[in-house]
């Protein structure tokens, strides 16, 4: 290898290395709020209690994800971040949910409008330390 050329070859398996050390979120942000029962009918299952998972950790979409009813079915990893009230967000605290509802057209009227995503009593109450009507989330498809 040619003298010139081995600072630039130095240079980038540096930056390689480097890059390697810092982990990327492909994640989105967004806001989620609560609702609680009743839950049915839906707008993705109607009446199917089946449609629930059993750990009680599903959610309804905001239109934002919504998606003209595709995100039905969907599974999303999501992650408390912030909220008006310090101390509310559980820390290291992330939930899985099922995407079972459309929010705006809910059974029940979720605690703050207009939010990404809307989740039940149970997720909501997996993420959060206290009551709040609405949280700053991180989420992710999977």
């Amino acid at each position: 290898m040619q003298t010139h050329q081995r600072p630039v070859f130095q240079l980038v398996s540096y930056l390689l290395i480097l890059s390697q050390l810092f982990c990327f979120s492909h994640a989105d942000v967004g806001t989620a709020a609560q609702y609680s029962p009743p839950y049915l009918p839906t707008a993705c299952y109607g009446d199917d209690q089946t449609q629930f998972p059993s750990s009680n950790l599903f959610a309804a979409a905001g239109d934002g994800i919504w998606d003209n009813g595709a995100s039905c079915g969907r599974q999303y990893l999501v992650r408390c971040i912030s909220a008006s009230q310090p101390g509310t967000c559980a820390p290291d605290q992330t939930i899985q949910v099922k995407i079972v509802d459309y929010a705006p057209t809910a059974q029940s009227s979720p605690s703050t409008l207009s939010t990404t995503i809307v989740l039940s009593e149970t997720a909501f109450g997996g993420i959060t330390n206290m009551a709040a009507d609405s949280i700053n989330i991180e989420f992710q498809q999977v």
